[in-house]
């Protein structure tokens, strides 16, 4: 098959990688950096076995700016573009994914078009009517930072937007490149994939503000959270997973999927899903609060990537907790050594990591490292298991 990836994110990178083990696969960017970096076979985003698989796998993968090229010769289409929420309209900004379409249907008339950017409930439905066409589908995906092929090659599940044989076959070519042999596969009308997809991501959202209302709670009352997060967790049915207290819940995805899910309850009655945004937001208040009480001149602020292995900082839940200490009055200082510039939301962005320590403190940190070790006492974390 000859499959064009459009996007070299988490998502396109990982998909592109996943299916050029047996197919022709045509990496489409237009960040010019990001298409020389893949076709020297180096990754542009930090994920270990995306890096381990374009250095040592037989892919067939190429990357090109030349996106009309590469539609023209297509059999199939994935599109991975950033679909990021706007808080003006209360909605999802799919121009990205609005235009690689019609670019698309001008340049190929008969190749297939699957959406793997997260997308409001109803686009699809309402692009097809739009645009006068059936060769749109959608197909989520559930991938983490950091992990994205890993997710792609032992996949918890493989769900189509789409009752039909080209969503079988498209079903079949992600199987394919999957290490994982008995992958659950689910065919769905459109618009349930879509709510699928937000839905998933709300409940993680709503589980790390479980746990984190509950650290507030400990903290509130001086009690011991990981006993209390120990003893509910042995219960199989609430499981001992995803329960390690934070900063609030960040990253690309939770954030952004949360409001979505919320924008798309208008006129329907929900406490729930309201709450969980809200809850985020209140979390972050009582961490900047719990900061700001012990009167720092200068906080250091170690890491703003949203997780470990991950080199990508954007929505981090730290941020948030910046954003507020900064409105207190507080002088903040950044160590990010992915981060080149030397200011970041009006922080010094300091190089050394000794210098940084000395001259905060209270560090914040949204897990523990083993390189704060020694400055353990100017450390502040909610991390009690040192997980993600």
């Amino acid at each position: 098959m000859e499959i064009v990836v459009v996007g070299t994110g988490y998502v396109g990178l990982a998909n592109a990688v996943l299916l050029a083990q047996h197919n022709q696969v045509t990496a489409v960017d237009i960040v010019a950096e990001k298409v020389a970096m893949l076709q020297a076979k180096q990754s542009p985003i930090k994920d270990t076995d995306i890096e381990h698989y374009l250095q040592h796998k037989n892919l067939q993968l190429s990357a090109t700016t030349d996106a009309a090229a590469a539609f023209a010769k297509a059999d199939w289409v994935l599109i991975a573009t950033p679909t990021d929420y706007d808080p003006e309209t209360n909605y999802f900004n799919t121009s990205s994914v609005d235009e690689v379409i019609k670019q698309v249907l001008n340049y190929n008339n008969n190749c297939h078009i699957v959406i793997r950017s997260t997308i409001p409930v109803g686009y699809v439905e309402r692009m097809r009517q739009q645009l006068a066409t059936d060769r749109v589908f959608f197909a989520p995906e559930f991938l983490r930072e950091g992990k994205a092929l890993q997710d792609n090659l032992y996949p918890s599940r493989i769900i189509v937007g789409e009752r039909s044989a080209r969503a079988e076959a498209f079903a079949q070519l992600l199987q394919a490149g999957a290490l994982k042999a008995e992958i659950p596969v689910q065919y769905t009308e459109p618009t349930e994939a879509e709510a699928i997809k937000l839905f998933a991501n709300t409940y993680l959202a709503m589980r790390v503000a479980f746990f984190n209302e509950l650290d507030t709670y400990a903290a509130h009352h001086e009690l011991d959270p990981r006993q209390i997060i120990d003893g509910v967790c042995l219960d199989t049915r609430i499981g001992n997973h995803y329960n390690n207290p934070s900063f609030g819940y960040g990253g690309y995805c939770l954030p952004k999927d949360t409001r979505q899910l919320l924008a798309n309850y208008d006129n329907v009655p929900q406490v729930m899903i309201g709450a969980i945004v809200d809850a985020n937001r209140t979390r972050k208040d009582f961490i900047a609060d719990a900061i700001a009480e012990r009167r720092p001149k200068c906080v250091g602020v170690y890491r703003l990537v949203m997780k470990a292995g991950s080199d990508n900082f954007r929505s981090s839940a730290i941020q948030g907790i910046m954003k507020r200490l900064q409105a207190k009055g507080i002088e903040l200082v950044v160590f990010e050594p992915t981060f080149t510039e030397n200011v970041f939301y009006n922080c010094r962005v300091i190089k050394k990591l000794q210098d940084f320590k000395e001259m905060s403190d209270i560090i914040i940190s949204n897990r523990m490292a083993h390189e704060l070790s020694d400055v353990e006492q100017k450390v502040y974390t909610r991390d009690l298991f040192n997980n993600d």
